[in-house]
This record gives structure tokens, C-alpha cells and sequence, in this order.
């Protein structure tokens, strides 16, 4: 399970491109990978490398030095399309993306995300030209979000607010999932049994129901 989401600060990582599909942030080729941490070489695997393994010249973004250890992406609209594949996520945070920030999402990649600590921002197109701008004016700008509060600070000092459904919200803060979830509720359930006593069956002997 992912740890705890906590409130973070950090450069993007911006990547001028609409409709990336999920083949493209990971190809088919590698979902048979099972260790999440070597996916961070295959992210956008067919953008960034040579068929022989090596760099493209120029270089993709990722592989620009100064992208090294920024935690946040920013991307065009309709952002994880196509089929479903937690490989994507696993590959994004792998590399080390924390949050995704785009004007939408496929439902898919988005709910994949959400369990997997990569956190899908959903911004309207205007505010999102506006971090754009602010990244052009200086590409090495900081940007702030804060789950718990659900706002992103600017450059500038503005504040973003942004939705994020409110159960994956708490699993992301907590660090868990679902099954994580329902198991620290079996104390709960445990008291609850307790104190409710199964059903006593007072039908005669023999007796069917009907």
C-alpha cells in the first residue's frame, strides 16, 4: 500500500500534449512487469528511447536534468484515456509523480491513481493555462498541495481549489485501501457482534419455512 499523503511543494514537469493514452504512458509490451519500482524506466517508454535503448536526442522531458525530482505533472486535457491498466499509475510514481494536474481524466486511469498515491488534479481550462503561464515565466516555480485542504498555492499566492472524491481522499491520507479500510473497522464490528446476538431459530423441530 502507498504511505500516507501528506502536503508537499515542487517544480513540474510540464507535458504539452491532449489524449495521452494509457499505452503510452506504459506500453502493452511491459505489463508483465510486477515490480512497481522498475516501471520508472518504462514510462513513456516509447517517447523518451531509441528502439536500441537509448535516449532520444533531444531528450523527452523526464530526461531533461532539471525535471530530476520534481514530483508534479502537468499534462494536457483527457489525460490516462484507453484501457485500464494500474501500470500506469505504478510507472508515474515510480518515476516519482506525486500529482497529476489537467483540466480531465479518464474515469479508469483516475480511479487507478487514487488507490496507487498519484493524485489526479482537476483544474478548469482557464486556471490551467494560467499555472501554464506562471511556469513560463519561471519554469522552475514551486507549486504547493495540500490534500487535507484540497487547494494547490501559485507562484503568484493565489490558492486552487479542487475536488477529489471524499473516500479515496481519506484512504489516500491514511495510506491504505479498501481491504486496509475494512479491517481496521474489525474492532468495530467485533464490539458491534458483540452485542447483537445471532438469531435464535424458534421453529419447531422439523419445521421448514415457507
Amino acid at each position: 500500500m502507498p504511505e500516507p499523503y501528506r502536503s508537499f511543494a515542487s517544480a513540474c514537469v510540464p507535458l504539452h500534449a491532449e489524449n495521452v493514452d494509457t499505452d503510452q504512458i506504459v506500453p502493452a509490451r511491459y505489463l508483465k512487469i510486477t515490480d512497481k519500482a522498475g516501471l520508472a524506466d518504462v514510462l513513456f517508454r516509447d517517447w523518451r528511447f531509441e528502439e536500441d535503448g537509448s535516449l532520444k536526442d533531444p531528450p523527452f522531458v523526464l530526461d531533461q536534468p532539471a525535471m530530476a525530482g520534481r514530483q508534479i505533472l502537468i499534462v494536457g486535457d483527457n489525460f490516462g484515456t484507453g484501457s485500464s491498466r494500474e501500470h500506469a499509475p505504478w510507472a508515474l510514481a515510480a518515476w516519482g509523480i506525486r500529482a497529476v494536474i489537467s483540466t480531465s481524466y479518464a474515469d479508469i486511469f483516475r480511479n487507478n491513481a487514487l488507490k496507487n498515491g498519484v493524485l489526479p488534479i482537476a483544474v478548469d481550462p482557464e486556471t490551467h493555462a494560467h499555472i501554464l503561464a506562471l511556469l513560463e515565466d519561471d519554469p522552475d516555480a514551486n507549486l504547493a498541495i495540500d490534500l487535507a485542504e484540497q487547494g494547490i498555492l501559485l507562484p503568484d499566492g493565489t490558492t486552487v481549489d479542487f475536488d477529489v472524491d471524499t473516500f479515496a481522499k481519506l484512504m489516500m491520507l491514511r495510506g491504505t485501501d479498501e481491504m486496509g479500510y475494512l479491517l481496521d473497522q474489525l474492532p468495530s464490528i467485533d464490539a458491534w457482534e458483540s452485542t447483537h446476538p445471532g438469531r435464535v431459530d424458534t421453529r419447531p423441530e422439523g419445521a421448514t419455512s415457507g
